[in-house]
Formats: structure tokens, C-alpha cells, sequence
């Protein structure tokens, strides 16, 4: 049995649940969605019916799963991901799943892993590390977003992402905890500064008070809740400007001010030499190339140069990044490609030249864990899944910290190695 329906994100908005019954029972996957999405991600379809939803309804969506894809899903094994999964994208038969939409066959895809896992009677993580073809099992730093920013708080022209990296903790749950201390440091920093507006948060958890639009305050004010949580020279900080947000006819803006690609790239130099910043995604816009090039030149050496709406998961884009070396890291999340076996191969093109790939939640999310699941199973080392607030981030480290508690001795934690893969 193939059974969808139309459940509600973190924001309210509808997204799409499955249910896939086995002779072993019932596996349940849910996919979540993106508000800064890359053009070149593949397509999320919504019923446009403004009589619902203000037209973001999933009924469509439901119907595609269970009138177009259980029918010929029903009755296979699901211990052959890539089978069904190619399965699935035959039947949309487009480039981007325009026709049935990713979010019509990623619930699916995922719901099959965790029946295939269970089948094999192993946990989620070691069942996808037996697919990806590696036996470890590293646990990952997590990059926790604690300022808000651009689309996930309601602003224009701003940096999206200000995160956090326990680098120097000992392990995950360690790690962790030092967020959330640093977490609760900063709350108390901005309720002083801002009163009860400072404390407001944003579609990840992270703090986003409206007042606080100056990008070096707001660095300053993430190095004060460090110093006072006790974990000064411990901690490392890594961005996500979502840069193709304030991207207009060749020109970037931030605020007031105007910038060319060269001149973003020498405000990140800037950046980094003030700030312990380890790690920038989405710096440049989704097609500006030629500065992705700029920038890894530059400070490639040092500094992780993520691409997430420059890649979305896409083989074909990433091929295109390592033959220009734009980048050194890839952002990966499952809805930007759609399936499972296209999630992890994406994963494995990163692998082979020695790219780092980060797993990552997306602004509007669920209470499904897989991603966490994910992130051990392929031994990436790096999870960016919110601030450690709200139920639909902190579901993702509270599986990380069940997963650590099961794997023992044998749970890695790369800490300021996080740069090195397999």
C-alpha cells in the first residue's frame, strides 16, 4: 500500500506525507521546502487554487502519488532503491520532475529507504552507508543558524544565514551543547539590545530581530554570546548570504550599498579576516560563475566555498563546478534533485575530487529525520539543520544524539577536521 496526503510545514503552509505498508509495517517520509529556492532546483508543484492555501495546497500532488506512481510501485522490492527511484523519474520524464513534481516522488523515495532498512533489520544510517559503499560512520559538526536573515525573517537585501560550528567540542552531543548555551548567551545579548523584538525568530530557529541589519553587528554579537558561554577561540562561524536573494542586473545590494562580484568577494575577504569564518555558502549568485571562480582562487585554500543554489543537487551543475573549480563544497538537499539514489550520487561526484558535501534541512521543514540519518549513513561530516529551537529542527540533533548514544565508541566526531573526507 501507497498511501499520500497533504500535511502542514513548520510555516503552515501544506506539503505532501507518505505512508508505504509493507509485510514488515508502515514507513512514513514527508518532504520539506525551500523559500530562498535556486531557479535551477527541480520543480515543487503547487495546486494554484487560491481558494486554498493561497494556492500552495498539495492536493495535486496527493493525486499524482496515488493515482500515477503507487500503481506501478506497488508489488516491487523495496530493497531496490535505484530501481524504483529510476522508476519514478521515467514516469515524469522531464529534466527538472516538472510533470509530477519532486515533491510527489521524494516522499516516496524516502519512505522506500526507510522499508528497505528495515527490511535488512538495520538502523536508517548503516542501511544508507551499505548503499552509498562505505562501512564508517562519522557523526557531522552542525552548522546552527542562530541570526536569521534575508527571506527566513522577512528581509530585503540581508544576509540569510549566520552560523555557528562547535569545532573544538569532543563530540556531537558535546558540540551541541555548546550551541545551545551560546544559543541562550545571545538571547539574552539581544533582549538587552532590542527588548522582547530582539528575540523574535526566524523560519530556522535563529534569532531575528528587525533592528539588527549591519553585518558586522551582527558578527560582533554572535562573538559576545561565545565569550560569555566560555567558548572563545572554540567555536568557528560560517555564512549563507543567499546571495541570488539581493542579486538584481548584475549587481549585488545589501542595504543601500551596491557591490560588483569582485567587490562581494573582497567584502568576504574583509569578513573573514575579522571574524573566525570557516565557511561561506551561496556567496555569489546562482549563474555568476566567473566569481565563484574569483572567490575560490582567492580563499578557497582556507575557507570552505559551498554552492547550494549554484549546484541544487545536480550532478550535471557540480560537474560543471569541478571542471571550473567555482566551489570546493556542495550544499545537498534532497528536494532541490528529488530522489534518494540522485541524492547520494550527487554526494559521491563531490567525494571524488575531494569536495566536502554538507546535508541540509530546508526554511520550511517537518518532523522527519532523515536527514540526519542521512548525514551519518554517508559519513559527510557536516549537518545544517536551524538553530537548536523548534521541534522541527531540534528532531534532527535529538536523532543525531540517539544515533551517537547507539553508536558508541564508534561515533567519529570530526570536530576541526570537518574539511576532511573519506
Amino acid at each position: 500500500m501507497i498511501k499520500a496526503r497533504e500535511i502542514l510545514d513548520s510555516r503552515g503552509d501544506p506539503t505532501v506525507e507518505v505512508d508505504i505498508k509493507t509485510s514488515k509495517g508502515v514507513f512514513r517520509s514527508m518532504t520539506p521546502s525551500g523559500a530562498s529556492a535556486g531557479k535551477h532546483e527541480a520543480i515543487e508543484l503547487r495546486d494554484n487554487d487560491k481558494s486554498r492555501y493561497f494556492g500552495k495546497g498539495t492536493l495535486k500532488v496527493v493525486k499524482n502519488i496515488n493515482d500515477i506512481i503507487a500503481p506501478k510501485i506497488i508489488g516491487l522490492n523495496c530493497r531496490h532503491q535505484n530501481t524504483i527511484d529510476s522508476l519514478m523519474i521515467e514516469l515524469d520524464g522531464t529534466d527538472n520532475k516538472g510533470k509530477l513534481g519532486a515533491n510527489s516522488i521524494l516522499p516516496v523515495s524516502m519512505a522506500v529507504t526507510k522499508a528497505g532498512a528495515f527490511d535488512k533489520n538495520l538502523p536508517l544510517y548503516s542501511y544508507i552507508s551499505e548503499m552509498f559503499g562505505i562501512i564508517s560512520h562519522k557523526m557531522p559538526v552542525p552548522m546552527c543558524n542562530i541570526i536569521n536573515g534575508g527571506k527566513h525573517a522577512g528581509q530585503k537585501n540581508s544576509f540569510q544565514e549566520h552560523m555557528i560550528m562547535p569545532t573544538s567540542a569532543k563530540s556531537f552531543s558535546e558540540g551541541i551543547r555548546h550551541v545551545s548555551e551560546i544559543y541562550h548567551h545571545l538571547s539574552k545579548i539581544l533582549y538587552n539590545k532590542f527588548g522582547s523584538s530582539g528575540t523574535l525568530i526566524g523560519d530556522e530557529g535563529g534569532f531575528a530581530p528587525s533592528g539588527l541589519s549591519n553585518i558586522y553587528e551582527r558578527f560582533d554579537f554572535i562573538l559576545q554570546a561565545i565569550e560569555n558561554a566560555g567558548y572563545n577561540e572554540m567555536i568557528k562561524i560560517a555564512i549563507d548570504p543567499a546571495s541570488s536573494e539581493f542579486f538584481y542586473n548584475e549587481t549585488y545590494k545589501i542595504g543601500n550599498k551596491s557591490y560588483s562580484g569582485g567587490e562581494m568577494v573582497d567584502l568576504y575577504i574583509d569578513l573573514c579576516n575579522k571574524y573566525p569564518i570557516v565557511s561561506i555558502e551561496d556567496g555569489l549568485a546562482e549563474d555568476d560563475w566567473d566569481s565563484w571562480v574569483e572567490i575560490t582562487k582567492k580563499i578557497g585554500s582556507k575557507v570552505q566555498i559551498v554552492g547550494d543554489d549554484l549546484f541544487v543537487t545536480n550532478t550535471k551543475r557540480i560537474k560543471k563546478g569541478i571542471e571550473l573549480n567555482a566551489a570546493n563544497s556542495v550544499l545537498i538537499k534532497l528536494n532541490q534533485i528529488g530522489t534518494v539514489t540522485e541524492t547520494l550520487n550527487a554526494i559521491k561526484m563531490a567525494n571524488d575530487v575531494g569536495w566536502t558535501s554538507i546535508i541540509s534541512h530546508r526554511s520550511g521543514e517537518t518532523e522527519d529525520t532523515f536527514i540526519a540519518d542521512l548525514v551519518v549513513g554517508t559519513s559527510a561530516g557536516q549537518i545544517k539543520t536551524g538553530a537548536p529551537s523548534r521541534s522541527d529542527r531540534t528532531s534532527k540533533y535529538n536523532q543525531l544524539l540517539r544515533i551517537e548514544e547507539e553508536l558508541g565508541k564508534e561515533a567519529e566526531y570530526p570536530g576541526i577536521d570537518f574539511r576532511i573526507i573519506l
